[in-house]
């Protein structure tokens, strides 16, 4: 067999070789990482409207405090343009190549393929061959720029979606711009008012002399911001956590048991991010092995079952009919308090882990719908906190307040005594947020219109019991200096055993 023979390929084979260029949808760590995630919901924001509205989503984030996401809206726009000339300079390399592919399998179709060649024949194959590797290096070339194009656009789309992602929510215009809330109502009388010489003491002197509470050997075994619960405080737990959940079902609301470990991209998803704008590490991630960093997703510890309850219906579509959706879970909460030191570091008040019962709803997409929705969860706080007869206000929080998931926010503050050298002696107890589709497009829940067209629900969540918090406050508003016990609330009275008062033992 001559040399000219044996140098003679199949082009079709030659031709697979060439594939298209694709795009490295997984091509750093980080991305090869989340893929592996169980649950990987794909975000969908709308980044659209961050470029046709850069300015005032720049100026939302100055009013809410995210001062480092204010400049990712330009940012944006200066990638968009470049990934806009990267696409400008593709499209003639894409041309270039089909024609080179269709100039190749037209060779290929009418190469001869003779038995035993003349020296004329021989020679015509050997100019076809050289024709033919130069089409197939004039290919390679063309991709390899191609690729390359490929390469910064899917880098500076990465960079898009990640940034896009951190921007916080619209606000509403319910929520006061600045740092200072406004008062909407109160609850109940304040304990003064009835008995302006009372004496008052510190749930923390009431848990030691009543043997409610061990601060003491929790920081042995955990640590400061851990606590032990002892005998009726225990039992006070239980009640308020039943108490709530009661309330809340009367109400429609469906029991879930969540779990208290979530992916940490679910947690982010749900605007929860592993630091907070000060640098602060506020969420208690899961360590992992060295050998696993890049195999299995980051696993993090919930601050509120508010993260499980949402990431439950990721990936879903749902038809509208089903909406509002409303569940209730009791879960135990983690917050690493990251910065707090000396602030509320006696007590309940301020702690690392505790019990909570959290309300999570969807509605359709329209503000009127999750309005509703807010509006019902404030009512059961109200319900459950006037009845406990907790003095308490209700406020429309500020937009430097605001999660980064949240457009309106309400908390109800309840007055401890023991703090009323701080905010007038009122403290958290409650807080109700509307989302809109912050989540939901983040966790790719959707909902499915009658006429068929796909949208985001809007979600909606709402603390039904904060139960460390609002035990204090019954400790100390509960407290009868005189009989040195602690009156308890008769809406409790079920759940304790028909017990009405803590005494000492």
């Amino acid at each position: 067999m001559s040399s000219s023979q044996r140098s003679i390929k199949c082009l079709r084979c030659q031709l697979q070789n060439i594939s298209r260029p694709t795009r490295r949808y997984h091509a750093s760590p980080i991305l090869l990482k989340k893929s592996n995630e169980a649950i990987g919901p794909k975000t969908n924001i709308d980044i659209k409207r961050i470029r046709t509205d850069a300015e005032a989503i720049k100026q939302n984030c100055i009013d809410r405090n995210y001062k480092v996401q204010a400049s990712y809206p330009e940012r944006i726009l200066q990638l968009h343009r470049s990934i806009q000339g990267w696409q400008k300079d593709a499209l003639p390399l894409r041309q270039e190549i089909k024609q080179v592919e269709a100039n190749l399998k037209r060779k290929h179709a009418r190469t001869p393929e003779p038995e035993e060649p003349s020296k004329v024949q021989g020679e015509s194959v050997r100019n076809e061959k050289v024709d033919q590797d130069e089409l197939l290096e004039r290919a390679r070339v063309l991709k390899e720029k191609l690729v390359q194009i490929q390469a910064e656009e899917d880098a500076a789309m990465d960079e898009i979606v990640e940034m896009a992602a951190a921007i916080p929510n619209s606000t509403s215009d319910e929520a006061p711009r600045g740092h200072i809330p406004k008062l909407v109502d109160m609850i109940n009388e304040h304990p003064n008012t009835r008995n302006p010489n009372r004496k008052w003491r510190s749930h923390t002197d009431i848990g030691s002399d009543l043997s409610l509470l061990d601060f003491a050997g929790a920081a042995t075994t955990s640590g400061w911001g851990w606590y032990f619960l002892l005998n009726e405080a225990a039992q006070l737990e239980q009640a308020l956590i039943q108490y709530a959940l009661k309330t809340a079902m009367e109400h429609g609301w469906t029991i879930v048991s969540p779990p208290t470990m979530v992916y940490g991209s679910v947690a982010a998803a749900c605007g929860f991010q592993p630091r907070d704008q000060n640098g602060e590490t506020q969420i208690y991630n899961i360590a992992q092995s060295a050998e696993d960093v890049d195999r299995k997703p980051q696993m993090s510890l919930v601050g509120t079952a508010e993260i499980p309850l949402a990431g439950m219906k990721a990936k879903i579509t749902f038809d509208e009919s089903k909406f509002p959706m409303k569940v209730v879970g009791v879960s135990r909460a983690y917050r690493a308090e990251a910065g707090a030191r000396g602030v509320d570091t006696k007590g309940l008040y301020r702690v690392h882990e505790f019990t909570k019962v959290e309300m999570f709803g969807w509605s359709l997409p329209e503000d009127s719908a999750a309005t509703a929705l807010f509006d019902e969860m404030l009512s059961i706080q109200t319900t459950i906190l006037k009845s406990l007869g907790l003095h308490c206000r209700i406020l429309e929080m500020p937009s430097t307040d605001l999660g980064a998931s949240a457009i309106r926010k309400r908390d109800i503050e309840a007055f401890f005594p023991s703090r009323q050298n701080i905010e007038d002696g009122f403290g958290e107890v409650t807080s109700a947020s509307i989302c809109t589709d912050y989540q939901t497009r983040r966790l790719a829940t959707r909902v499915r219109a009658k006429n068929g067209t796909l949208g985001f629900p809007f979600t909606v969540n709402g603390t039904a019991m904060a139960v460390p918090r609002v035990l204090a406050a019954i400790l100390e508003n509960g407290w009868d200096e005189e009989r040195e016990e602690v009156k308890i609330p008769e809406v409790l009275w079920p759940w304790m055993g028909g017990m009405k008062v803590i005494t000492r033992k």
